[in-house]
C-alpha cells in the first residue's frame, strides 16, 4: 500500500556535518521517500566552543547545510539550535566555569534571535549533562537550563530538550520546570526517547521518538503530538548512527503496508504533531519535498 497523497515524511530530529555524507545523505533520505528533516545544530569544530563567534559560526554552517539541501536535494529543512549541553563541560575545563556559562547564555541568546528572524525554528538542543559533574558545572548546567527556557519563553518558540530518559515522575518534573519559566509543556520536546510513553504519563511534554522498529509499533495510534526522529550524526567514525537517515521513510512505508492499521495513521507524527507544536501544516510540493 502507497503512503497517502500528500503526506510529508518527517525525521524530527537529525544531524549533518560538513566532514561527514552532509548533502548526500539527505538525497539518499529523499530516495527512500523522506520530504522534511529537522536539522539540530552540532559542535562541528570538535573541540572546546569558548567565544561567541564560534557558535555563530557554527550555526552558520548549519544554516548553509539547510540551504545545500534544500537546494540540491528538494527536502524541507528546518533548523534547530542551541549550544549542546555537554559544550558547557568542555568550555568550563577550557576557560573556567563562570566564563563558560557566559559564552553558553550568548550563544542561547543568538540562537534566540536567529529564531525570531526566522533562520531558525526551535531551541535545540538544551538540557543539563546528564552524567556525574563537580558542583561547580552541575549549577552552570541549571542556569544554563534556566536562561534556555527562559530565551524560549520570550521568543515564543518549541525547546529540544536533551536528557537522560525519562519516567512518568520525570516528565512531571520537566513540565513543571518548564511551566515556571512561562514555557508551555506542549512546546517542549523530548528528543531521543527510547521507550513509548502513554499519553498520561508525559505531562503534556512531547515525546521524539527514536524510530526504532518495535516502538514505531508501540506508538502509532497513540493520539498527536509526538515525533518519529533517527538522531543520524552523520559521523565519519560512527556510520548510521544513531539510526541512519532513511529509517524513518522506511517505518512509514511499514506502516502503511501493515494489515493491521491504516496509513492514515502517519498523519499523526507526520502532520498533526508539527501543528499543534510548531504552529504550521507542513506541506508536500510537487515531487515531494521543497
Amino acid at each position: 500500500m502507497a503512503l497517502p497523497p500528500g503526506l510529508p515524511v518527517i525525521d524530527h530530529h537529525c544531524h549533518l556535518s560538513p566532514d561527514g555524507e552532509g548533502v548526500r545523505a539527505a538525497a539518499r533520505f529523499r530516495a527512500a521517500g523522506g520530504t522534511h528533516l529537522f536539522l539540530a545544530t552540532q559542535n562541528y569544530a570538535r573541540r572546546p566552543l569558548t567565544t561567541p563567534d564560534d557558535y555563530r559560526r557554527q550555526y552558520e554552517s548549519t544554516e548553509s547545510l539547510a540551504r545545500r539541501v534544500r537546494e540540491e536535494t528538494g527536502v524541507t529543512v528546518y533548523v534547530v539550535l542551541a549550544p549542546y549541553p555537554v559544550d558547557l563541560v568542555e568550555a568550563a575545563g577550557a576557560v573556567g566555569v563562570p566564563a563558560a556559562l557566559e559564552v553558553h547564555r550568548q550563544a542561547l541568546d543568538l540562537a534566540g534571535r536567529w529564531v525570531r528572524d526566522h533562520r531558525a525554528v526551535a531551541l535545540g538542543e538544551v538540557g543539563r549533562p546528564h552524567f556525574p559533574v563537580d558542583a561547580a558545572v552541575e549549577e552552570a548546567g541549571n542556569d544554563a537550563f534556566a536562561h534556555a527556557l527562559a530565551v524560549a519563553r520570550d521568543v515564543g518558540c518549541p525547546v529540544v530538550v536533551h536528557s537522560a530518559d525519562l519516567d512518568p515522575p520525570a516528565y512531571r518534573r520537566l513540565a513543571d520546570e518548564a511551566a515556571r519559566a512561562g514555557v508551555p509543556a506542549g512546546k517542549v520536546v523530548k528528543h531521543y526517547a527510547r521507550q513509548r510513553a502513554a499519553p498520561t504519563d508525559t505531562a503534556g511534554v512531547v515525546p521524539s521518538y527514536l524510530a526504532r522498529r518495535e516502538l514505531v509499533r508501540e506508538a502509532i495510534d497513540d493520539p498527536a503530538p509526538w515525533f518519529l526522529e533517527t538522531d543520524f550524526l552523520d559521523d565519519p567514525a560512527r556510520r548510521g548512527a544513531v539510526l541512519d537517515l532513511e529509517t524513518v521513510p522506511r517505518r512509514a512505508k511499514a506502516i502503511a503496508e501493515a494489515p493491521d492499521g491504516s496509513p492514515e495513521r502517519l498523519w499523526k507524527p507526520f502532520v498533526e504533531s508539527v501543528e499543534r507544536v510548531y504552529g504550521w501544516r507542513p506541506e508536500v510540493a510537487e515531487g515531494g519535498g521543497r
